[in-house]
């Protein structure tokens, strides 16, 4: 796939990307896997989130769907979760507000009846070349989304959590091998890298597995809204697949960990990386 140079205001969006993403929409068959649980997935108006969220549907479970701002797009999802006979909620809001965290979790419960599984997706990046461009309302933006938001997302979530359940963060390949221009973002990936290790020691008594998911380079929205056209052009051939990932090809990791599948799997980071090695893993 040829990705051109292209750039977009942040966060993106989907209806604007140059070739469109793949979430599976024509592709993903389910199995059953997750009938009958209920999900919270942020980040679920686009990219990997969206295609969690169909998969997710298409297993069986109903969606909450959390996103920033981006109606058009969260309505897109919302329709392939009720083609597939699912409920589905939509849930806007700011995800580095702590209370909005908190809400969600809450609206999730009232709204669908429970919570199974947690997917803590949505993050935010911004390219910099220098430590010195990078503002400090910045940093504090993107761990608040990124890292602070998994906390409060998991302290609120656990109450609610039955033996089985499930929480899996989107960690990332930066989490291991860092792009210096993404120091910000690669360090909340390693924070929530670790967070899941004590998480699944913390919880593993009560039979609540959480294990994280670390996307090498794939094709969603915030590439083009975060980083300049000049990076964006070719994005992912770098791999030894020689190609960027698509929103679908990581679906199937999802919902491998949030289902019985995955039993004994609690404390894992799964790569998804287009063969890019991410050690210890």
């Amino acid at each position: 796939m040829d990705i051109p140079a292209q750039q977009q205001e942040v966060p993106g969006l989907e209806a604007d990307l140059t070739p469109p993403a793949d979430h599976g929409e024509t592709s993903y068959e389910g199995h059953g896997l997750l009938t009958g649980k209920v999900a919270l997935i942020t980040g679920a108006d686009s990219g990997i989130g969206k295609a969690v969220a169909i998969a997710f549907a298409r297993e069986g479970a109903d969606v909450a769907i959390s996103y920033l701002s981006e109606d058009e797009d969260a309505a897109d999802t919302a329709k392939w979760v009720e083609e597939a006979g699912r409920r589905a909620i939509l849930l806007p809001g700011d995800l580095s507000d702590p209370e909005h965290c908190r809400s969600i979790v809450g609206e999730t419960v009232d709204e669908l009846g429970g919570l199974d599984i947690l997917v803590s997706n949505a993050a935010f990046q911004m390219s910099r070349e220098s430590i010195q461009d990078i503002p400090d309302d910045e940093w504090d933006f993107t761990l608040a989304t990124n890292l602070s938001a998994y906390f409060r997302l998991a302290k609120a979530a656990e109450p609610h959590l039955k033996p089985g359940s499930s929480v899996i963060a989107t960690s990332s390949i930066q989490s291991d091998s860092p792009s210096p221009q993404l120091l910000p973002y690669a360090m909340t990936k390693a924070g929530m890298a670790s967070m899941t290790a004590s998480l699944a020691q913390m919880w593993g008594e009560k039979g609540i597995r959480v294990n994280a998911v670390a996307p090498g380079p794939i094709w969603t929205p915030l590439i083009p809204s975060t980083m300049p056209p000049e990076k964006v052009e070719g994005f992912g051939e770098d791999t030894p697949l020689g190609r960027v990932g698509q929103p679908a090809e990581l679906a199937p990791a999802y919902v491998l960990l949030a289902s019985d599948a995955a039993s004994y799997i609690s404390g894992a980071v799964l790569p998804v990386t287009g063969g890019k090695p991410i050690l210890g893993a």
